[in-house]
């Protein structure tokens, strides 16, 4: 009996979108009588990051700070409307529509600075810091506060705007089966080191090492945190999660997290990534969906690494103690 260490590699493609049926998101945004701008969606923010990132591309184009804007998620009654947070779509979808929302309502908010300042339109920047210039004279400005105040309660006008990004339907060629499922697409590969313990049938994964192209990074800490997140996910799915651990029987199902197994903090590998920057053609800013490609690389690399291990393929998640020292056993008797 002995430890044996195994290396595997697996790589993979992760599609942004599904436009088979339109997937189309909706957004509205408009400014609050202090100067602050409310983006409304039905899209959720499952924790990955979805309101921070959405807040930042709508204070990039509307050129004002981050703090001023407000998300506002609402729900599928009372929310403009979109698909769903799935098949990493959220910030390539609604990241576009806020795009064309914002614009929208900036175009308004130059109009009515330029009333103020009596300036044309087209002679006005704003400066990321709340403030609306004009070009080339920077003393003369505007607030945000003070615009939005004027624009109520001087001029009548909402500073909004509404967007909606949807790529049109891809209808299959019933000859050829061509169609165009996605928007673009992202890609991972994972390098997986494991020990396994041939007496127990016990994995231990030593490191997981990533590279990851995902168009372009609105937030890297976020881009961090999911592929850190997806790591540890996808090793879990790999070595302890499972519902049915007999299937198709229906033996000792787990009936509460404390016997659902997953990995703790004292099973964590180390975890290594470099992110690659290929902006997509459609994506807001060159994004690409990120979020659930993270967890999917390192499964087949751990497999891979195993069978690298002790010379034995195994077929089925999750790959536990118990199927290692039956194949183990079966390899020593000679059987395939």
């Amino acid at each position: 009996m002995a430890k044996r260490r195994g290396v595997g590699i697996a790589a993979v493609n992760y599609p942004t979108g599904m436009n088979l049926g339109g997937d189309p998101s909706q957004a509205l945004i408009h400014s609050t009588t202090t100067g602050n701008f409310v983006i409304s969606l039905a899209s959720t923010d499952l924790g990955q990051g979805l309101k921070t990132v959405i807040a930042q591309i709508g204070a990039e184009v509307l050129g004002v700070p981050f703090e001023n804007v407000m998300i506002d998620t609402a729900d599928t009654d009372t929310g403009p409307h979109c698909m769903g947070t799935f098949a990493s779509r959220a910030t390539h979808r609604v990241g576009n529509a806020v795009i064309q929302a914002a614009e929208e309502a900036r175009k308004v908010m130059l109009e009515v600075a330029s009333d103020e300042l009596e300036v044309s339109p087209d002679d006005l920047e704003t400066d990321g810091e709340g403030n609306i210039r004009v070009k080339g004279s920077p003393e003369r400005s505007i607030n945000i506060i003070d615009l939005a105040l004027a624009a109520h309660f001087k001029y009548g006008r909402t500073i909004s705007g509404r967007g909606m990004f949807m790529k049109p339907k891809s209808d299959v060629d019933p000859e050829t089966g061509k169609m165009d499922p996605d928007s673009t697409e992202a890609h991972a590969c994972t390098v997986a080191e494991v020990e396994v313990d041939t007496e127990t049938g016990e994995v231990t994964v030593l490191s997981l090492k990533s590279a990851y192209e995902i168009g372009c990074q609105v937030n890297p800490a976020l881009v961090e945190g999911q592929i850190r997140g997806g790591s540890v996910m996808g090793m879990a799915h790999a070595l302890y999660e499972t519902t049915h651990p007999y299937y198709p029987r229906v033996d000792h199902l787990p009936t509460g997290f404390s016997d659902y197994p997953l990995p703790g903090p004292m099973e964590l590998p180390e975890i290594e990534s470099v992110v690659l920057e290929y902006p997509s053609s459609n994506g807001p800013y060159g994004v690409k969906g990120l979020g659930e490609m993270t967890a999917n690389s390192p499964i087949p690399a751990i497999a891979n690494a195993i069978t690298d291990a002790i010379g034995v393929r195994i077929t089925e998640l999750p790959i536990t103690p118990e199927k290692i020292l039956r194949a183990l056993e079966q390899l020593e008797a000679g059987e395939e």
